[in-house]
Formats: C-alpha cells, sequence, structure tokens
C-alpha cells in the first residue's frame, strides 16, 4: 500500500514520539516501584528506631519516673505514633494480640490466632511478607521488653504494599493515558503541518500534470516565505520560464527552419518534374538542384551550429593567444575578396576560450563584411582588451546598417540588403556569431564605425570564461 508523504510523515513522527513516550513510561513504572519498596524498607527501619527511642525516654505521667510496665509502654507509643496511608500498628502482650490504632486498617491483620502466635515467638526484630485479601503485606514485629516486667510484648508494624502499589499503577495510568492524549494531538498537530510545509510540494505537482496535459508553460507556482520549499517553487518557475523560452525558440526554429528548407526543395522538385530529355536540359537542371543541395547542407549545418550553442559540449576552452587570433583571421580572410584588409589593433593577451568557434565567428563576421562592401572598400579586424573585458571586431567601410535594424539582425533567418541587394545566405550567419558569443559568457552588437560603415564587436569578459571552464 502507497503512503502519501504527509502520511509517511506523520506516522514516523508518530513511531518516534510513541517510542520515547513509551521509554519514559516504563522507566517512571520502574523507578516508582524500586522507590516504593526503598521506602518500605526505610519506614520498617524507622519504626523500629522511633520504638527504642521512646522507650528509652519514656516515663509515667504520675510518677514522672521512667515506665516499667510493658502494656504501658506499647499503649503510650500507640497513641503517641500515627499511622500513614496503608500502614498499621498494633501490639501484642503475652502472646495475644494486645491494643490496634484506632484508624482501622484494610486487613485485620491482629485477628489472626496463628499468625500472632508466629509473630509472638520473636526474640528479635524479623521482618516479613504475607499474602491478605487486599494483597501483600510487609511486615515487622519488634519485641519490647522492659526491666522489672516479666511478660513479653510484641510491636508489629505493617505496610499494605499492594495497596501502595496500585496509588503508583493510577498514576501511571494516568500519566499513559495523558501520552496518548499527547500522541493524539501530536499527530493532529503535525498532519497540519506537514500539509502545510507540503502544500508548495503538492502545488508543484499538480503543476507539472497540468502542464503535461495542456502543454501550458505559462503557470507559475507562487510560495511565500524563504525555507526549502519554497526554494524548490522557486526552482520550479526558473525552470518552467527555461522551458517556455526553450519551446518558444524551437517552434520559431521550426517554423523558420521548414520554410528555409522547403524553398530548395520546391524548386529542385520542380526543376526535376519539368526537366526533359535534352542534354543541355538536364545539365542545366543537374547544376541548378546541385547548387540548391549545397545551399540546404549550408543551412543544415548553420542548424547544427546553432543546436549544439545549447548544449554543455559546445566549447572546448584552450588559451587563445589573441594576437595570433587577430592575424590568422585577416589572413584567410584576404581570399575572400579584392578588399583593402587591415589589423586595426591586437591584444597582447591569452583568453581562455575556444579558438575554432572564435575563429568561425570572426570569419563569419568577415564574410558578412564582404558582401556588403566592394572591390578597393575597406575591412578591418582588431582585438583588444579594456575594463577587464575581451573586444573582437570586424569594420568596414559599407552602406553600414541602420539603428533600427542592428539588433532585429542577429536574429535567426532574417536577411539585410546586401551590395548586390539580396543576401545570398540563410539568414543564420549572425544567429551563429551571437550564439557563439553567449557560450562565452559575452555579447555581440553592431555599431557605426569611424568614417561611416559598419562595426561588428564580441565582447567576452575573462573571468567569465574560466567559470565557464
Amino acid at each position: 500500500m502507497r503512503l502519501s508523504a504527509r502520511a509517511r510523515i506523520v506516522g514516523w513522527m508518530l513511531v518516534v514520539v510513541g517510542i520515547a513516550l513509551t521509554v519514559a513510561v516504563s522507566v517512571t513504572w520502574s523507578t516508582l516501584l524500586t522507590r516504593l519498596e526503598h521506602r518500605m524498607d526505610l519506614e520498617l527501619a524507622n519504626e523500629v528506631d522511633k520504638l527504642r527511642r521512646y522507650a528509652s525516654t519514656a516515663y509515667d505521667l504520675q510518677s514522672g519516673k521512667p515506665l516499667t510496665d510493658v502494656e504501658d509502654l506499647m499503649i503510650g507509643y500507640l497513641q503517641l505514633n500515627s499511622p500513614d496511608r496503608w500502614e498499621t500498628f498494633f501490639s501484642i502482650l503475652d502472646g495475644k494480640a494486645h491494643k490496634i490504632t484506632a484508624v482501622p486498617p484494610p486487613v485485620r491483620l491482629d485477628t489472626d490466632e496463628k499468625l500472632i502466635a508466629r509473630m509472638a515467638t520473636a526474640t528479635r526484630v524479623e521482618r516479613h511478607e504475607m499474602e491478605t485479601s487486599k494483597g501483600t503485606v510487609h511486615y515487622a514485629v519488634i519485641p519490647v521488653s522492659v526491666s522489672g516486667d516479666s511478660r513479653r510484648g510484641h510491636f508489629v508494624v505493617a505496610h499494605f504494599y499492594d495497596l501502595n502499589r496500585d496509588d503508583i499503577v493510577d498514576a501511571v495510568g494516568a500519566l499513559g493515558l495523558s501520552a496518548l492524549a499527547a500522541m493524539g494531538l501530536a499527530g493532529a498537530a503535525g498532519w497540519f503541518v506537514a500539509g502545510q510545509v507540503l502544500a508548495p510540494v503538492r502545488l508543484v505537482r499538480q503543476t507539472a500534470e497540468q502542464i503535461s496535459d495542456s502543454s501550458d508553460l505559462t503557470r507559475r507556482l507562487d510560495v511565500p516565505g524563504d525555507d526549502d520549499v519554497a526554494a524548490l517553487a522557486s526552482t520550479f518557475n526558473h525552470m518552467l520560464d527555461r522551458l517556455e523560452h526553450a519551446f518558444v525558440v524551437q517552434r520559431h526554429f521550426m517554423d523558420d527552419a521548414g520554410h528555409e528548407l522547403r524553398t530548395p526543395i520546391t524548386v529542385i522538385r520542380g526543376h526535376l518534374e519539368l526537366m526533359s530529355d535534352d542534354p543541355d536540359d538536364r545539365a542545366e537542371t543537374l547544376a541548378l538542384v546541385t547548387d540548391e543541395l549545397d545551399r540546404m547542407n549550408r543551412i543544415v549545418d548553420d542548424l547544427l551550429t546553432l543546436a549544439k550553442a545549447e548544449q554543455p559540449g559546445f566549447l572546448a576552452l584552450d588559451n587563445v593567444e589573441l594576437a595570433d587570433l587577430t592575424v590568422s583571421v585577416v589572413a584567410k580572410a584576404r581570399a575572400l575578396g579584392d578588399r583593402q584588409w587591415r589589423v586595426d589593433e591586437v591584444a597582447e593577451a591569452r583568453l581562455p576560450a575556444d579558438r575554432h568557434r572564435l575563429t568561425q565567428a570572426l570569419m563569419q563576421l568577415v564574410a558578412n563584411a564582404v558582401r556588403h562592401t566592394a572591390d578597393g572598400d575597406l575591412i578591418a579586424v582588431g582585438s583588444a582588451v579594456r575594463d577587464g573585458r575581451v573586444e573582437l571586431w570586424v569594420r568596414d567601410s559599407g552602406p553600414g546598417v541602420a539603428p533600427a535594424e542592428r539588433e532585429r539582425i542577429f536574429g535567426r533567418f532574417v536577411r539585410g540588403a546586401g551590395r548586390t541587394g539580396a543576401y545570398d545566405g540563410a539568414g543564420l550567419g549572425l544567429a551563429i556569431v551571437r550564439s557563439i558569443a553567449q557560450a562565452h559568457g559575452g555579447t555581440v552588437k553592431v555599431t557605426e564605425a569611424p568614417g561611416g560603415g559598419a562595426c561588428f564587436v564580441m565582447s567576452l569578459p575573462l573571468w567569465e570564461l574560466w567559470r565557464l571552464s
């Protein structure tokens, strides 16, 4: 049988509390019984000492002389000493029951002739136990004699052990009932508190179920407080924020990717359907199909790069010489077009980064600059360390980017107007540059270059890169 977390918490709490209370009641019971045994032994010994002290100091009220009569001694002691609860005193004179206290005992022991006869044979203080209708009785027989009196006297002190123990039983029973009541209250309080504590957890589960049923990622948890459960709800909300963002990006990505891939497929299908048996027509169609397939292959490669940018293993960090990186990018870019290639500035520093990805991003920016410039125009690449950040840039002397377009052009499948009036790519190049910069913990932006044109700048924090590694 599956139990809820609330029931398990309360159940284990009651088990622990029950064990603790059981141990407490058991220890209390054992301790009280031990103390009862010890107290009865002390009281019997105390009665012996009290009788001896009384016998040594007792005197006749009329003559003022010490008592010389056994009967007077025991009567005087019985009148002077009153028994406690569940205790009785009586005297024996010459083998027969003599006097008993005025307070009636639970059971009259002095009426048992055999018991009295056995007690009358004691020549020293004796302690015994016996069973009566009221349970076990502990008693002590104290021989009494007075100089000058030949009669034999005995004084008997009896304690009703079971009746004293019954008082303990009643007290322990009341303690046990109180413990059960306390467990009941603790269980009720625990059930209520556990419900309050676990309420956010139930809310998380219900929200997760509703999300799985409806795919609605806009729901959020409202959990006040500053404890672990509230932190769990906050973490769950952050997870929903990331999931919602990822799903929105994925939806847009799939829509755009489907549109971009559908176009070359339509072109290829149309030309294949219209292709005739003429060799020239077949060759022209084959060249067009090959070009469209190459374009699809570039689109797929770019899409894979963007998808990998969201994964933890996207970067392979190493110490990158910024000066070497800057110069090597310019050397590779010279083959892209007849431009005035220039190195603006080089940073004499090492950067913990992925050299391949940074080269890919800079070459993408260089290729973008080539498409937006004419032969003989300026394209410059530079690097610098400013205010604890590394800046890598590519600038050109082309038409530049309008302020309203400077943020939009970094989106996926966004095309801008090139030198020839059309952008021949899929609109993923600048999105890849942004993904590479963000993977390094940085940003990318475009500004107006000095003297006109566009300047694309990647800004990467040094400390963030060490943390990402």
